[in-house]
This record gives C-alpha cells, sequence and structure tokens, in this order.
C-alpha cells in the first residue's frame, strides 16, 4: 500500500495536479522514494520465490502447482506491463518527435524571421528617409543661418511628410540643436547606448531595442560641423509584442531540444518506478493469491501422500471461506472414512484367511506325507515340507509349474484324475538326490467351487516301511534257517571227521579220495556254519553298548587296518582338527564301518584291470549340528541306478558269491544307534567318472528321533554334500 501510494503521489507531482513545484530536488526526491519502494518489493518477491524454489527442490507437497499458478499470475502481471512500457515509449518518442520535427522547427523559426524582418524593413525605410531628409538639410545650409525659423518650418514639414514624429539635429555629444516640431506629446531622447560619432554618410547608425518600441536612426550632416541628424519612427506595439514572444518561444524551444533527453529520462524514470511498483505489487499480490489458492490442494496433496502410505486417519481441516476447494476436502474426508471403513474390513478378512492359511500351513507342515496342491489346468499352487524333502526340491521350483514337469512319475495319475475321476490311487518309485523311493500316491479332487475347483496330491513314502517288512520277513526267515540248519550241521561235521579218521587209513587205494571227500564235506558244513552264524546275527543284532568314544580315533583305527588288508588301495582320511566326542557302540561302528570300507575295496577290485588305474578310498569325517557323518567315496564299478535302495535288504546283492547281508547288517546298526546309511554316486560320476558314495549317520547323544529329523532335514541339499566330499 505504501508503494501504490508513493506511486500516486509522484504521479500528481510531475503532472502538476498538486501545490508542490516539481522542481529538481523533489522530483529526486521522489524517485528516490519510489527507488526504495521498489527495491523492498523486489527483495519481498525475490525471498517468496525463493521459498516456492526451496520447497520445490524439497519436494513438499504442491510445491510445483504453486510455483505454477505464481509463475502465470506472473506472465499475467508483466505480459500487459511490458506491453504498455513499450507502446509508452514508442508514443513519448514520437510524441517528442512531433514537438521536435524539422517543420516543426522551421515553423517556430519562420514566425521569428517574419517578426524580424517588420522590423528590418522599418529599418530601411528610415534609412532612405534619413539620407534623403540629410542630404535636403545639407542644402539648406546657409538658410539655417539666415533664416533659421524657416529651416525649422522646412525641417518640420520634411519630418512630417516622411512620418518621422522624432527628427532632431544633434551634436556628436547627443545635446540637441534643432528639432521638428511634429508631435509635441512625443518626448524622445537619444539613447544613451548610441554612439552618435561612429555613423558616417555611407554607414548611418540603425538602432532598435528589445525594450523600446521605435526604430531610430542616426547620420552626419556633411554641410554641418560636428552635427547629425537623429530620426526616430515608432512600431506597432502588437508587433513588437509578437516579435516578444515568438522570440520567447523560440528561446524555450530551443531549450526543450537541448533537454530532450533529460525529459525523456525524467518520464522514462517516472513511468519505470511508477510501472515497477505496479508490477512488484501485482507479482506479491498474485504470490499471495497463489499461497490462498495452493494451501488447501497442498493439503489435499499431504494427506493423500499420507493415505498412499497408509494412514487412513487423515483428516483435512475445512475452511469454508475456500469455496469449492472446501467441498473437495469435505468430499476427501468422506473418502478416507469410506476407505478406513472398508480397509478395517479388508484387513479383518485378511487376518481371517491368514489365521485359516497358517493352520492349514501348521497341519501341512506337521503331516508326515507330502502335500501337493494343484489347480484345474495340473499347476502346482501349494506343497508342504514334506514333500520338499522328499523331491529335495525348493517350492519356488513348483509354484506355477505343471506338476508332470517336475514329477513326471506322477503325470498318468495326475491325467486320471484331472480326466474326472474323483480318486486316484498308485504307487511310484521317485529317484531323487541319488536315492530312490517308493511313494504311495493319492489324488483326490476338492470339494469347492468351479472357481476354486481343483486337486490335492499326497505323497507318502512308504520306502522305509517296505525294507522294514522285507527285513522283518527276513530276519523271521533267518531264524527259521539258522534253527533248522544249524542243529544237523554238527552231526555232519563229526561224522565226518569220524569217517576221515576211522577209515581213512584202511582205504589203501581210495584213500585220497576219500580224504578228499571228507575234506569238502567238513569244509563245506563250514561254510553253512558261517551263513548260518551271519543269518543268526541279521536275525539277532545285539543291542549297542554306548560309550563316549572319539569317532575320529575309531574310524582311523579302522581305516588302519584296512589300509593293511588292502595295500594295492590308497586311502585318505579327512579328521576335524580337534576330537570328536560322540556315544556309540564301538565295535558296531567299527564293523559297520569295515564292511564299508571292504565293500569298496572289493567295488574297486571289480573294475577291469585295464581300465581301474590307482584304486582310491576316501574317508572323510564331520559333524553337522548333533549329527556325526562318515562318508566313503570310492572308484570301484559304482552302484546301480536301479533299485539302489533295495541293496539295504537282506540277500540283495550285486556280486556272486556275497550274501546280501552285509549292507542290511550295516543298516542295522546304524538304526540302533538313531541314524541311517546313505548309498548316493560318487562326486565323479557327474563329470564322467565313476564311484560310489556311501553316507553314515547317526546322533551325537545317541537320540534317535533328533537324528531322524536331522537326518532328513540333511539330505535335502544334496548338493553342500557333493561339495563337501569332491573338496575332500
Amino acid at each position: 500500500m505504501l508503494a501504490l501510494l508513493s506511486a500516486l503521489f509522484t504521479f500528481l507531482v510531475l503532472t502538476g495536479l498538486t501545490s508542490i513545484i516539481p522542481t529538481h530536488e523533489v522530483v529526486v526526491s521522489v524517485l528516490l522514494a519510489n527507488a526504495t519502494m521498489v527495491v523492498v518489493l523486489i527483495t519481498i518477491v525475490a525471498w517468496s520465490f525463493f521459498d516456492l524454489i526451496r520447497a520445490r527442490r524439497k519436494g513438499r507437497a504442491g510445491a510445483r502447482l504453486h510455483v505454477r499458478i505464481a509463475f502465470m499470475f506472473g506472465i499475467v502481471a508483466a505480459v500487459p506491463a511490458i506491453l504498455v512500457a513499450i507502446i509508452a515509449s514508442i508514443t513519448l518518442e514520437r510524441g517528442l518527435d512531433r514537438w521536435f520535427s524539422t517543420r516543426t522547427r522551421a515553423i517556430v523559426g519562420s514566425a521569428v524571421g517574419v517578426a524580424q524582418t517588420y522590423v528590418r524593413e522599418h529599418a530601411l525605410g528610415i534609412r532612405a528617409d534619413l539620407a534623403a531628409m540629410a542630404d535636403d538639410l545639407s542644402r539648406l545650409r546657409g538658410m539655417y543661418d539666415e533664416n533659421h525659423p524657416r529651416f525649422r518650418e522646412i525641417l518640420s514639414a520634411q519630418a512630417s511628410i516622411r512620418g518621422l514624429p522624432v527628427t532632431m539635429m544633434i551634436h556628436g555629444d547627443s545635446t540637441i540643436v534643432e528639432r521638428a516640431d511634429v508631435d509635441p506629446s512625443r518626448e524622445a531622447q537619444v539613447p544613451t547606448n548610441l554612439s552618435v560619432r561612429q555613423a558616417t554618410a555611407q554607414r548611418p547608425i540603425i538602432y532598435f531595442s528589445d525594450d523600446a518600441d521605435f526604430v531610430a536612426a542616426v547620420m552626419p550632416l556633411s554641410a554641418f560641423t560636428d552635427t547629425y541628424l537623429y530620426v526616430a519612427r515608432p512600431i506597432d506595439p502588437k508587433v513588437l509584442q509578437y516579435l516578444r514572444s515568438t522570440e520567447a518561444g523560440l528561446a524555450e524551444y530551443s531549450s526543450m531540444e537541448d533537454r530532450r533527453f533529460g525529459v525523456q529520462v525524467a518520464f522514462a524514470l517516472m513511468y519505470a518506478v511508477i510501472a515497477l511498483i505496479l508490477l512488484l505489487s501485482s507479482v506479491w499480490l498474485g504470490l499471495n493469491f497463489a499461497n490462498w489458492l495452493a494451501a488447501p490442494i497442498r493439503r489435499l496433496i499431504s494427506a493423500a501422500d499420507l493415505v498412499a502410505s497408509g494412514n487412513l486417519n487423515v483428516k483435512v481441516p475445512l475452511r469454508r471461506s475456500e469455496g469449492d476447494l472446501a467441498n473437495l476436502s469435505e468430499s476427501f474426508n468422506k473418502m478416507t472414512d469410506e476407505l478406513r471403513s472398508q480397509h478395517e474390513d479388508i484387513v479383518g478378512a485378511r487376518d481371517q484367511i491368514d489365521q485359516r492359511r497358517r493352520f492349514t500351513e501348521a497341519v501341512l507342515s506337521g503331516v508326515g506325507a507330502g502335500v501337493v496342491g494343484l489347480d484345474t489346468k495340473g499347476r502346482v499352487t501349494i506343497i508342504n515340507r514334506s514333500a520338499e524333502r522328499l523331491l529335495n526340491r525348493a517350492q519356488m521350483d513348483f509354484i506355477g509349474v505343471t506338476i508332470g514337469d517336475q514329477i513326471p512319475e506322477i503325470a498318468p495319475l495326475v491325467e486320471q484324475a484331472l480326466a474326472g475321476e474323483e480318486r486316484v490311487l498308485g504307487t511310484i518309485k521317485l529317484s531323487r538326490g541319488g536315492r530312490e523311493r517308493t511313494v504311495n500316491v493319492r489324488v483326490t479332487t476338492e470339494a469347492s467351487s468351479e472357481s476354486e475347483h481343483g486337486y490335492v496330491v499326497t505323497l507318502d513314502d512308504i520306502t522305509e516301511l517296505v525294507s522294514a517288512q522285507r527285513t522283518s520277513a527276513w530276519a523271521d526267515v533267518a531264524r527259521r534257517i539258522a534253527h533248522e540248519i544249524k542243529n544237523p550241521l554238527t552231526p555232519i561235521q563229526l561224522s565226518a571227521e569220524r569217517l576221515r579218521r576211522k577209515y581213512g587209513k584202511l582205504l589203501a587205494h581210495d584213500h585220497e579220495i576219500f580224504d578228499q571227500c571228507t575234506q569238502t564235506i567238513i569244509r563245506q558244513v563250514g561254510d553253512i556254519g558261517r551263513m548260518v552264524d551271519e543269518f543268526s546275527t541279521f536275525a539277532r543284532t545285539p543291542k549297542p553298548v554306548v560309550e563316549t568314544q572319539d569317532l575320529s580315533e575309531t574310524v582311523r583305527q579302522v581305516v588302519f587296518l584296512m589300509r593293511v588288508g588292502h595295500p594295492e588301495v590308497s586311502f585318505e582320511i579327512e579328521l576335524p582338527s580337534a576330537k570328536l566326542p560322540a556315544r556309540f557302540d564301538r565295535r558296531l561302528i567299527s564293523q559297520a564301518l569295515t564292511n564299508i570300507i571292504k565293500n569298496a575295496a572289493e567295488a574297486i577290485e571289480a573294475v577291469p584291470a585295464a581300465e581301474r588305474g590307482k584304486g582310491r578310498i576316501i574317508v572323510h569325517v564331520a559333524r553337522e549340528d548333533a549329527i556325526a557323518i562318515v562318508d566313503v567315496v570310492d572308484n570301484g564299478v559304482g552302484l546301480p541306478a536301479e533299485n539302489r535302495e533295495r541293496l539295504l535288504e537282506p540277500y540283495v546283492t550285486t556280486r556272486e558269491k556275497g550274501t546280501g547281508l552285509g549292507l542290511a547288517i550295516v543298516g542295522k546298526i546304524l538304526e540302533e544307534h538313531g541314524g541311517k546309511i546313505e548309498l548316493r554316486d560318487a562326486p565323479a560320476v557327474k563329470e564322467g567318472g565313476r564311484g560310489a558314495w556311501v553316507r553314515l549317520s547317526f546322533a551325537v547323544e545317541n537320540a534317535p528321533e533328533v537324528a531322524l529329523q536331522q537326518g532328513e532335514a540333511e539330505t535335502q541339499d544334496g548338493k553342500q554334500d557333493d561339495q563337501k566330499v569332491s573338496t575332500a
């Protein structure tokens, strides 16, 4: 308001609409006052723009919109002012050009010339009259001396005829000698600044003064001594007034022409100051209006950001003075109320679904059988941990993939279910991670709507059950065989020995044959006895007597004995840097490890001599959590890919003279220690080599339930085991 009042006051002063005279000091003072207000306004506007830019850089809500609105108001205020400035400058320039154009300058100069020409004509006329009259008076020199009154009459007549009301004869010192009586009322005197003696007959003096209303002339009289003729003729006062005003106007015009640039600068400064004040005031008002307009929008944007971040309790303050924006704020608050209500309903439903899902996952995780959920196209939607461990794959490998691509063994059963059968049962063989498992498969349809229809595949690992059934059956058979065969073996062996002792010397001719036959009977009976002993051992494995032992030392002793028995094979043993204490039956674990290493040595011997090379057996001992692990890796003939797990069953062997009880006995020993045996391919098989890898694992603290759980977890990642053994 002060700036606008200052601009108005400046305009009134400079245009002469006030009693204050616009002197140079006054103009400079008001311009300095306005310049001060301009500086203040520029500072305020610049600070406002700086706040806008800083808010935009900080990413404040609505900052961009605020800048755009302020920018538009600035353009709306600046463009008209600039256009008016250009037009005013052109108008002022053109207006001054008209005032100082050549035509105007010629008109003003012509007016002065006309007046001066008029006076000059009077001067020329009085000069001619002066010369004629001086000549006539010079011829009347004698009359002047003889008849002076007559001479005066002639002088007066000459002055009257020529229209010279002032006619005098004067000396060089301007004293009057004689004067004509033409107009007694007009008293004339010779101007004091007139140099009479400088006049000559050839160059009379013409006198005209700015403050005089007459034209005078003086010329010497040749017939008289030091006598001059002085005449004066009056000029029209209006002509003199016009001449003076014209000369004054010409002087003022010249002065204005000299001050033209200063006038332009003064007007330009006045307009610039007033225009800047109006422009900056408009910009400032525009900024304030932009603040007023952008404030509710900024609040809405901030509230929308909070809502987007999840805060639905946001309320935008209502200000009825904001008009439609207040209605928008009210609608926004209603929207957030509706969103909060719907969000609470959705969260409640989600929590309920999550609770059900967690319960379902807990049930599925606790189920020993593998469970796989399928959609209507046979793609996997859910899989529990038991199925992951059984299939030796992570959950992410199955989700969204057709089950037939991941488990081709059950694809026929799933296709039957997809074809419309409500329940499909079957038994399959799964080979995962170097292990072959026997699995019962059950495919059932879900009792749900058509849009949510799906299938559930249940995988029951019955490998251990089948193996246990076979082992139990073979143990019963072994007991019966041992009971039925072992009893007659002793009488047979005793009878054969008695026959050899009593009749061996009596048979002279067939002594060798008789001795050979009895030796054969005794030897075969011994072999049958040893076989029966193995049957008995398998049928009645002694209970382990567990004690705290150093597993590393036990393994070292077994490897030492086997190295002595098989010098042609290279044994490499990898033991922990410290002792590995565990609770186990040293004799049984040594027996189990001896059987495994013996089988490895026999597998190396089974390789043809041309292909065998240097036999190599690696024994690696480690502990993982509460599980002790002994890995035996060889470069022998390896294990069969099919029915590999059946090698752990009694009387199943790949050697011609094997009984098939060695691995079965090892399995029973580890089972008594809460562990298990695993049959795998050696790491070299992946690179085109050969060999077998047998892993023995049991609980360090002799806790079968812990050992079984840990053992299942260990087999889930066969790649880590391959890397460890390969490094060893």
